[in-house]
């Protein structure tokens, strides 16, 4: 009786301290989450999504019936706190903004990462960054934007990036080109990193497609020189 009295004091306190570290958690969940919306939607612009509208909108998780101490006017504490943040988002003006996992493209989705993990993580966080479909749905000066903001993020990681671009492609450190063939009834695929000869050709094919030009490989060792260049 001693013990159960003792504690059940002690629980009172851990219970008292642990939601008032949620609510302080909730709070500042939600100013950043005002800082990430107004970061976030700026540093899309130049990447193809100039019109983009992005929330983080709370849900609490709870139910009708409280549950103490899991469940208290209406809302649930879990080990991750009484927020279940989640991701709304339009990418074009005059759209209300909708869940983002379920209305995003593949290419919208890698072009947000690109921007969100440019303005988050540190170099110790992830060493190693993989980009695909970033280039979905653009091209021109759009493309050098993302080439460029991948090439910042670069600095700090090693970004691998699947792309068809050659705008993204000749700001890359190192080129490879991933091949298939069929082998006695077999489909193989190989990964070869290109010389910078072979590098020309093939940013050239990007740009001219199939049959290759002197005009298009001029313009690809063009670019390729501008970008060493430029670091």
């Amino acid at each position: 009786e001693e013990d159960l009295v003792l504690l059940t004091q002690q629980f009172d306190v851990l219970r008292d301290t642990t939601w008032k570290m949620a609510n302080e958690l909730s709070r500042m969940r939600k100013r950043a989450a005002k800082t990430l919306k107004g970061q976030l939607e700026r540093n899309v612009r130049d990447i193809g999504l100039p019109d983009t509208t992005f929330e983080v909108r709370f849900h609490s998780g709870g139910s009708v019936q409280d549950e103490p101490p899991y469940v208290v006017g209406g809302t649930r504490i879990s080990e991750g706190g009484i927020d279940e943040p989640e991701f709304y988002f339009s990418p074009n003006p005059g759209e209300a903004v909708k869940p983002l996992v379920k209305i995003a493209s593949g290419g919208e989705l890698s072009r947000l990462m690109l921007a969100i993990k440019s303005m988050v993580l540190t170099r110790s966080d992830i060493p190693t960054l993989l980009f695909d479909e970033v280039d979905t749905g653009i091209g021109g000066r759009v493309a050098e934007m993302v080439g460029k903001k991948l090439a910042a993020t670069a600095e700090a990681h090693q970004v691998l990036c699947v792309t068809h671009l050659a705008p993204i492609a000749a700001l890359a450190k190192s080129h490879y080109v991933v091949e298939k063939q069929v082998l006695k009834g077999r489909t193989f695929t190989t990964v070869r990193k290109l010389e910078e000869t072979e590098r020309i050709r093939e940013l050239a094919r990007m740009l001219g497609g199939a049959e290759i030009t002197p005009q298009a490989e001029r313009h690809a060792a063009e670019m390729l020189k501008t970008n060493n260049a430029n670091g």
